[in-house]
């Protein structure tokens, strides 16, 4: 009997794949079964990545915000591997500031990457997965798109951005088979969180998380074992925002 979570025969598109925790979303579906293809702006990452995987993965540069740069990402997963089953909006970058200090320049950068990236990234292949019937859109929020943080203002904006898109697309594109869901990891040990000290976040289970610890939520999302899930919410934070944080 083919277990629910098998992804043989379908690919995955991830964005910011390269390295962090959309490399363990890479090789968490690749282990899965299904082609990835690596989108990133880390060439030399991504190729050492897919070179590692082998003939299942595939790696193409990609700018998220840039409209040409999607259309020439999908061509190429299509070109590839014959259709994209599956795409992963994970790449995503931060910035802070108190908001007398918090400049127009940080404000649009995260929400062209963050937001902007994603809603490029779902438009994009929306095509080819109602042509082949369905598919799965899986959105990388953040705990910060559950609550606010102070000096966070345009990360906390893009990833709460990020979770209304997902509920609007899920209402649209359901008839179309396509599932949209969000995914809001709290605190992940990657290069992006190393100035964060984890003892002074109070987290329930007890430690900060790896990549590891959210890969697999994605391959749930990506596979039939969550076919009747869309329009949801899924926090991977170890109960973090759960809690009741100590003074």
């Amino acid at each position: 009997m083919t277990s629910p979570f098998d992804l043989a025969g379908r690919t995955a598109l991830v964005t910011g794949g390269s390295r962090g925790l959309g490399a363990a979303y890479v090789r968490a579906l690749h282990t899965a079964g299904a082609s990835v293809v690596v989108a990133d702006l880390l060439d030399d990452e991504g190729t050492a990545l897919v070179d590692a995987l082998g003939p299942r993965a595939a790696f193409l540069h990609l700018d998220v915000t840039d409209e040409a740069g999607w259309d020439a990402v999908v061509a190429g997963a299509l070109e590839r591997f014959g259709g994209i089953d599956v795409l992963v909006n994970n790449a995503g970058i931060a910035n802070a500031a108190p908001i007398e200090h918090y400049s127009m320049a940080k404000w649009n950068a995260v929400i062209a990457v963050n937001l902007t990236g994603t809603f490029l990234g779902c438009r994009a292949v929306v095509p080819a997965m109602a042509d082949a019937g369905g598919g799965s859109i899986i959105n990388i929020s953040s705990v910060e798109g559950l609550r606010g943080s102070p000096g966070l203002h345009g990360y906390t904006a893009a990833k709460f951005g990020v979770r209304g898109l997902t509920k609007s697309l899920a209402v649209e594109l359901g008839p179309r088979g396509i599932r949209v869901n969000s995914v809001h990891p709290g605190l992940i040990l990657t290069d992006m969180t190393t100035r964060i000290d984890p003892e002074r976040i109070d987290i329930p289970l007890g430690r900060a998380g790896t990549p590891d610890d959210v890969a697999g939520t994605i391959v749930f999302l990506a596979s039939d074992a969550s076919r009747f899930t869309s329009g949801a919410e899924f926090v991977v934070d170890g109960g973090m925002v759960t809690g009741i944080p100590h003074k």
